[in-house]
């Protein structure tokens, strides 16, 4: 035979076939679940097929080598089948971290969430009267009772409260606001594009870096609906800056019959300055110096649930309470029943002592200490020798677009792992409880504020299961 001619056999025809796969998997593991199983080996399966179309060596783990590809689809199936989100245990000191889910519930509110979700409730239901009722009046009036507010509303989010009010009373006409305000938020959203998307015509003032009243003052004309303030929740400004106060800018809009909004971004309705909290995060501060309207969100400081937060004039409100988006927006029944719930602990004085984000913010750096010099004695124990482990202070943020530029002083457990650190951080996120942890060069630092109640103990686990030890 002409040897020149001789096809080459088609190293793809020795892949095993989807349903022989499956069942080496189901040898292994039998307690995946069979949709995740399969996705798993189809998915291993196309890409060794690519791998081999693209001519790809083989070797060293040649087109029927079940078990190497059992194993690679067995670990797919498990990230598919993991629960999202999934929770995970923060080490990271940051109070408020976005990628985290922000604020944890209390257990208070996350028992108030599950005893609706399990059942009916009356969300619009007036139990008096036997008519349908308002779902926003619990929360309303609660908010009201905190602030001093004339009005307030709950939608689902800032973004979707700074929309709301734009849309309701600035529709077609001009907001103004200082450059050194158009800020990025989370996901790249830029408040010129979200003025833009609520229908109102931006009109920009000042500079980047400082801005007067004298500019606003000169703007100001018969298109202007509304003067803006936004917060600049995650940066701030040093050096050579001026920017218009609050007092300063509802005096204006006073005089001139504009109402004024501030996107305060991060709330609180527990006044945390005498712990040495900047006091522009106090929201009812902020109405008593003269804003038209404040909204912030619910699962910042205030620590709550994802909302966003309204407070202001009644009329304000009411109007946007009766504009069509309000209902596209609306909370539903599982954050209102967690939002009542937390509203109702902070108007019982127990917020301190049972919401988990003040909790963490206000616990006291000899008591970190304390804690973080325990944890580093019995990961000392699980580490070993090889892996040097310690308690240091330290600094961490309050994150969350929230509180920039202000620092928390902290307490960390610090561990050289051998194998590197952001191998042995990787393998932390990868196990069955994940653990989120910081990394400074060839250290992994534990912060211990942000470890609730009983993660302590999960932790050391976690880092027993990656040294391949047992914690004692």
């Amino acid at each position: 035979m002409d040897q020149s001619r001789q096809v080459k056999p088609d190293p793809r025809r020795a892949l095993p076939a989807v349903d022989r796969l499956v069942s080496v998997v189901g040898e292994i593991r039998d307690d995946v679940p069979l949709w995740a199983v399969r996705e798993g080996v189809r998915r291993v399966l196309a890409a060794e097929r690519e791998r081999l179309s693209a001519g790809a060596d083989p070797c060293p783990a040649p087109p029927g080598d079940e078990a190497g590809l059992a194993a690679r689809a067995l670990a797919e199936a498990l990230r598919l089948a993991r629960p999202h989100p999934t929770r995970v245990v923060n080490a990271t000191g940051v109070v408020l971290h976005t990628n985290l889910g922000r604020a944890p519930l209390a257990p208070g509110a996350a028992a108030a969430v599950a005893a609706v979700a399990g059942g009916y409730g009356n969300l619009e239901l007036d139990l008096e009267s036997g008519r349908r009722g308002d779902r926003q009046a619990a929360v309303a009036s609660k908010l009201c009772l905190l602030t001093g507010a004339e009005g307030a509303l709950a939608v689902n989010n800032n973004a979707a409260a700074l929309v709301l009010a734009l849309d309701t009373l600035a529709r077609g006409r001009e907001v103004i606001v200082s450059r050194g305000e158009l800020v990025e938020i989370g996901g790249s959203f830029r408040v010129p594009e979200i003025m833009e998307r609520a229908g109102v015509r931006l009109v920009e003032v000042g500079s980047t870096n400082r801005t007067h009243l004298r500019d606003y003052e000169r703007a100001v004309g018969p298109a202007t609906a509304l003067l803006l303030k936004v917060h600049r929740s995650n940066f701030e400004q040093r050096g050579f800056t001026a920017e218009v106060g609050l007092r300063e800018l509802s005096a204006l809009g006073r005089a001139r019959t504009l109402p004024v909004l501030e996107d305060l971004g991060s709330g609180t309705l527990v006044d945390l300055s005498r712990w040495g909290f900047p006091e522009e995060a106090y929201a009812p501060a902020r109405l008593r110096l003269g804003a038209d309207l404040v909204c912030f969100s619910g699962d910042k400081l205030l620590g709550g649930p994802q909302a966003g937060i309204v407070l202001g004039a009644a009329a304000h409100v009411s109007e946007m309470r009766g504009n069509p988006l309000a209902r596209a927006l609306r909370l539903d029944k599982l954050s209102l029943a967690a939002l009542d719930w937390t509203l109702e602990c902070i108007l019982d004085g127990r917020a301190q002592s049972e919401i988990p984000v003040l909790q963490r913010l206000l616990e006291p750096p000899a008591r970190l200490r304390d804690r973080a010099d325990g944890l580093a004695e019995r990961l000392a124990q699980i580490a070993g020798t090889a892996n040097p482990v310690a308690a240091a202070p330290d600094r961490a943020a309050v994150g969350g677009g929230s509180l920039p530029g202000f620092e928390l002083d902290t307490w960390v457990v610090t561990l050289k792992p051998a194998m590197g650190a952001e191998r042995f951080a990787a393998a932390l996120r990868a196990g069955s409880d994940p653990v989120l942890a910081r990394v400074q060069g060839d250290v992994v630092l534990f912060d211990v504020r942000t470890l609730l109640e009983g993660e302590e103990a999960v932790l050391e686990k976690a880092v027993g299961t990656v040294l391949g030890t047992a914690p004692r």
